[in-house]
């Protein structure tokens, strides 16, 4: 267990835990193939599936319950771990893992909601052909023809094996593992199986679909361009100096614009968003030459570069940083709606104070009132289709399509309202919604009231049908604002 530690402590603190474990368990293996004990794919399986006994303390009962070992382990870790296993999957066995993802949607005691999401995303990139098992507790006949076929050597390797202990030291797998897995872990029990619904693929064809962005229909990387692109992010993370930056922002430019559909790809494996502060501002400020087209690579930048750091804020951003992105969007005001200000808005955990005053700056100083006005109508009142969200596949679990109604974003409103910003009767009608349904959640907080009172002041010709209605939200207010709020919407 304690060669495993060092991967388990990438999954709970890591802010990039699928590259960083890939990294890892490739690095481990190279290091450990020759040990008693070798750290492999399928011996990382195995631990995930290693069945416990566990008591719960609140049932009063001794009798034990029967869990795997994944399932031991925090909420936060389960969900990293199968989102890691679903991006890279092509190096573990399919069917073990589509055994993995079921076992821990059956468990009976429930699952947390983003263990479940994970496990169910990991199911349905699977490569399965049907679906039978949902209405069945065992493997399905197609499962049963093919349970060995990834672990299966053909003829040529056999004979290899034979002769070496290692058939292809590139690879975690060990010609022993390879020969003769087990199916079922240490002992061979299972576990019900039960379904789930269909999840978005993060397959690199779905990324920018609606932006008229030529999506890469394959994603196969040439070992060149491969080998290119992982000693352009050496250079990335190792800063030197800042001619030789913009010297590597060009090449960056030039490699990326040559491959057309497989952009993003590279961007991937190039991980630029790795860069320090300093790094990225020069990046962005010499990735752009004026020649490309408006939306596209600008977009690409922003989503490379700048969003994977601001996801993952907790702490205030840079100057460096926030100044480069602010002149950056101010030149590519589009890409910076798509590929910035809609995915921090629309990530699942909501915005905090840190990237609220990013966001703030940016829409200050880099967009156009209107565009602003448009923007917020499509945030507010917009369709999925409409909220286009432009980021690599491998944030895209940050990203969900619905709001997070946080304080910070109760403030990033009011100050786009004191922006003098305008709003449309619909978005207006959105938020009196909005707070009303939020109204006992947020009765103390001071931010709210003070949003409140805003939209009052700023809004008042479009709140009058709403006027009852914020009367009675204000009423749950246990803030001191609320009798100026009152005393505001009496005058509606």
């Amino acid at each position: 267990m304690e060669q495993w530690l060092p991967l388990f402590d990438i999954f709970l603190n890591s802010p990039t835990p699928e590259s960083e474990a890939s990294t890892w368990l490739k690095q481990s293996f190279s290091a450990s193939s020759s040990t008693a004990a070798p750290i492999t794919t399928g011996s990382f399986l195995s631990l995930l599936m290693k069945p416990l006994e566990t008591i719960d303390a609140s049932s009063g009962g001794p009798s034990p319950n029967r869990v795997m070992f994944i399932q031991t382990l925090p909420n936060v870790v389960q969900a990293r771990v199968l989102s890691f296993l679903a991006l890279d999957r092509e190096r573990f066995s399919g069917r073990e893992l589509g055994k993995l993802a079921r076992n821990v949607l059956s468990c009976d005691q429930g699952v947390d909601f983003w263990v479940q999401k994970s496990a169910r995303h990991l199911l349905d990139v699977m490569s399965e052909s049907n679906y039978e098992w949902i209405s069945c507790l065992g493997l399905d006949s197609r499962e049963e023809e093919d349970e060995f076929e990834f672990e299966s050597l053909p003829d040529w390797l056999k004979l290899s094996a034979a002769e070496s202990d290692s058939v292809m030291p590139w690879l975690p797998i060990s010609a022993e593992e390879l020969s003769s897995r087990t199916v079922s872990g240490d002992d061979g029990g299972s576990l019900s199986q039960v379904g789930g619904d269909e999840d978005e693929d993060l397959d690199m064809d779905d990324v920018v679909e609606e932006m008229n962005i030529d999506s890469p229909k394959s994603v196969d990387i040439e070992p060149g361009v491969r080998e290119k692109a992982i000693s352009l992010k050496e250079r990335v993370v190792s800063f030197e100096s800042t001619s030789k930056t913009v010297g590597l922002a060009n090449e960056i430019r030039e490699f990326c614009l040559d491959k057309g559909g497989e952009c993003f790809a590279v961007l991937g494996l190039i991980e630029p968003w790795l860069a320090d502060d300093e790094t990225a501002s020069v990046l962005l400020s010499h990735l752009t030459s004026g020649g490309e087209e408006e939306l596209t690579w600008p977009s690409q930048v922003l989503c490379s570069i700048v969003l994977p750091k601001l996801l993952v804020l907790e702490e205030p951003a840079s100057r460096v940083l926030v100044t480069s992105i602010v002149e950056y969007c101010r030149l590519h005001q589009r890409a910076a709606e798509y590929a910035l200000l809609f995915p921090l808005i629309l990530q699942q955990e909501g915005i905090n104070n840190p990237i609220y005053d990013v966001i703030t700056r940016v829409i200050k100083e880099s967009l156009h009132p209107a565009h602003v006005s448009s923007f917020c109508q499509k945030l507010l009142c917009g369709e999925k289709d409409e909220r286009r969200v432009i980021c690599l596949p491998c944030h895209k679990y940050l990203i969900t399509d619905k709001m997070v109604w946080t304080e910070s974003l109760f403030s990033l409103l009011q100050s786009i309202l004191n922006h003098n910003i305008h709003f449309t009767q619909s978005s207006v009608d959105h938020i009196v919604y909005q707070v009303q349904q939020l109204a006992e959640t947020f009765s103390n907080s001071l931010k709210f009231g003070n949003f409140l009172l805003c939209l009052v002041t700023k809004c008042s010709p479009l709140l009058k049908p709403h006027k009852l209605m914020l009367t009675k939200v204000v009423e749950q207010n246990k803030t001191f604002l609320a009798k100026s709020i009152l005393c505001k919407i009496a005058g509606l």
